[in-house]
């Protein structure tokens, strides 16, 4: 079937699903495969449940009329969306990044809606299926945001022949995916594929000229946006105090966030300088930055009777653990405490990074530091620091502990779900 005939029918469904137990009436289901699963087996569930049409790529699958036979479902899946990308032809502002992508599509996304019709990536869903499924949510509106994920090279290039964006920018680049990069370096020039791309199809890039590497990267381009601390850029925005929230200032304006660390700073200057180029007004951009509050276990921040809680058990790598950990050090507070989990995807480097961290914190915190994971359990620590190789190991320790009146960070990988501390405090 030809991706123009598919597109048709797409317009005539609801929207689109891959999971039949979450799909909506009269939407359009892609049986998509993966290493454990095959969605081609569950098109009966699909038509019961309420779906229009259902694309398969087994002949076995095709069990009536409203079954649309293609080679390849996902390969058709992203194929059907950069056809719709074309076709509603509306501004896409694209954002790759080692840390912190989510927090400022998250903000770019709440500044524009004060003034724009905007929509942007749920979640995480920013790699070779979410991209796809994101542009496939998008109809006519102002603006389009898009979060792209990698950890390969290549992964950048190819979500850009999917989304096309017109505007885009890179949150830093920092150790995260090490196995799948290789290097720094392979980091670097995974995530430089999108200026790769707006660079040869000349669209505008957001460059934060605090940081030298990405300054570097873009080199002599000429359709930049500058933005960063400097008095130089296109816009000049001040970092204040981080203790513990966010204030910075621009243009006579000051801005108190509810975002915790220095490092949030570049996610909520990227934010200003968007909505300042596209005409929001300071009072709206104010308003939206001051309103926002992270979820999702995204540098959040928990009181308990009287323990205070930066909860960020979202993600980690080298990179944002020891963001993470400076920005603690610096907060005035007393008895705090460390709850800190392995670090996923480092390959070989997994040794070597989680002794770093181990070192860093031997020299800036006191005894009461739990690590947890086997690469953490690994690492040469004094006596005073407190090992786990699993979650289950640290639960009887930690009932046994009085956390009343103290700070605690808890930081980790997705994988050791650290947030179920906070059942045991």
């Amino acid at each position: 079937m030809e991706i123009a005939q598919l597109y048709q029918k797409f317009r005539a469904s609801s929207s689109i699903s891959t999971d039949t137990r979450k799909l909506t009436k009269d939407c359009m289901y892609f049986a998509l495969k993966g290493d454990n699963f095959d969605g081609n087996k569950f098109v009966s569930q699909a038509f019961e449940a309420g779906a229009k049409y259902c694309v398969v790529d087994d002949k076995k699958a095709v069990i009536n009329q409203n079954c649309l036979l293609v080679e390849d479902t996902l390969t058709v899946l992203q194929q059907l969306a950069n056809y719709h990308r074309k076709e509603i032809k509306i501004p896409i502002i694209s954002l790759t990044g080692s840390n912190g992508k989510t927090t400022t599509k998250e903000l770019i996304q709440t500044v524009l809606a004060t003034t724009y019709n905007v929509k942007a990536t749920k979640g995480n869903l920013n790699n070779h299926i979410g991209v796809p499924l994101t542009l496939l949510t998008f109809s006519s509106l102002d603006f389009g945001i898009v979060e792209m994920g990698a950890n390969h090279l290549k992964e950048i290039q190819f979500l850009c022949s999917i989304a096309e964006p017109d505007f885009g920018l890179i949150t830093n680049f920092g150790k995260a995916h090490l196995e799948g990069f290789g290097s720094l370096e392979g980091i670097i020039q995974g995530k430089s594929e999108l200026y790769d791309y707006l660079i040869a199809n000349k669209k505008s890039v957001f460059i934060n000229t605090d940081d030298i590497k990405q300054v570097q990267q873009i080199g002599a381009y000429s359709k930049v946006i500058n933005f960063g601390s400097s008095p130089n850029n296109d816009h000049t925005i001040k970092f204040e105090n981080a203790n513990p929230f966010v204030t910075l200032s621009y243009n006579d304006t000051r801005i108190e966030s509810q975002l915790i660390g220095d490092y949030n700073y570049s996610n909520i200057a990227c934010a200003i300088a968007i909505g300042e180029y596209f005409k929001v007004t300071s009072e709206n951009i104010k308003k939206a930055i001051e309103n926002y509050q992270p979820k999702n276990n995204r540098s959040e921040i928990i009181e308990k009777n009287s323990t205070k809680i930066i909860l960020d058990a979202y993600n980690a790598n080298p990179t944002s653990m020891l963001a993470a950990l400076k920005n603690f050090k610096q907060l005035e507070a007393e008895n705090k405490y460390l709850f800190l989990g392995d670090m996923f995807e480092l390959g070989n480097e997994a040794e070597t990074e989680h002794q770093a961290i181990v070192d860093y914190v031997e020299k800036h915190f006191n005894s009461n530091t739990y690590l947890i994971g086997e690469n953490f359990n690994k690492t040469k620590t004094s006596l005073l620091i407190h090992k786990f190789s699993t979650f289950e190991d640290l639960k009887p320790h930690l009932k046994q502990q009085n956390l009343d009146n103290c700070s605690i960070l808890i930081k980790g990988s997705r994988g050791m779900a650290l947030e179920r501390i906070l059942e045991l405090i």
